[in-house]
């Protein structure tokens, strides 16, 4: 961490990853976050990720419908491609991490900010989905994957992290 964070734009869904994450990069990065979270269909999960991150003190939240151009950029060209995850599912959620990564470029470019962050793990390869298209699009621009920096590693760390920095996850 060399260089200085002022702003950084969180792909924000506000649940457990990425309120932990947002809290997170406030204290490590000392910055002010910017939110973007992309409705791709899922609805009702928008409202309580503005209010969530109210909450933190952002100030910055970006909310956008995506589903357009999900739906004709990028989901019919994979059924036209027949893009299958081992011949049994649709890859739709893969498929979605560029867009999502382009779109927080784009408001890292209209806010000023100097990285964007992502809650992806190491397990899969959403990472490597959100940082390549990142990097094509703005290769200064710098990208923090906090899976890959803190020592949090299992889902009760991050309750416990969250318990501590009182930050309000729904019970499942």
């Amino acid at each position: 961490m060399t260089d200085r964070i002022n702003r950084v734009v969180l792909a924000y869904s506000g649940g457990l990853d990425t309120s932990v994450i947002l809290k997170w990069l406030q204290q490590t990065y000392g910055c002010e976050v910017v939110t973007f979270t992309a409705d791709l269909g899922q609805g009702e999960e928008l409202e309580p990720a503005r209010k969530k991150a109210e909450m933190f003190g952002i100030k910055d939240i970006y909310i956008e419908d995506l589903r357009e151009e999900f739906v004709s950029d990028f989901v019919f060209p994979m059924f036209r491609a027949n893009a299958m995850y081992e011949g049994l599912y649709l890859l739709g959620t893969s498929i979605a991490r560029p867009l999502i990564a382009k779109r927080l470029v784009e408001i890292a470019h209209e806010t000023g900010a100097d990285a964007i962050s992502h809650g992806a793990t190491g397990k899969g390869n959403d990472q490597v989905r959100f940082e390549l298209t990142a990097n094509a699009l703005a290769p200064n621009l710098r990208v923090i994957a906090p899976w890959r920096e803190w020592d949090l590693r299992s889902r009760t760390q991050l309750l416990d992290y969250a318990e501590k920095h009182q930050i309000p996850i729904a019970k499942d």
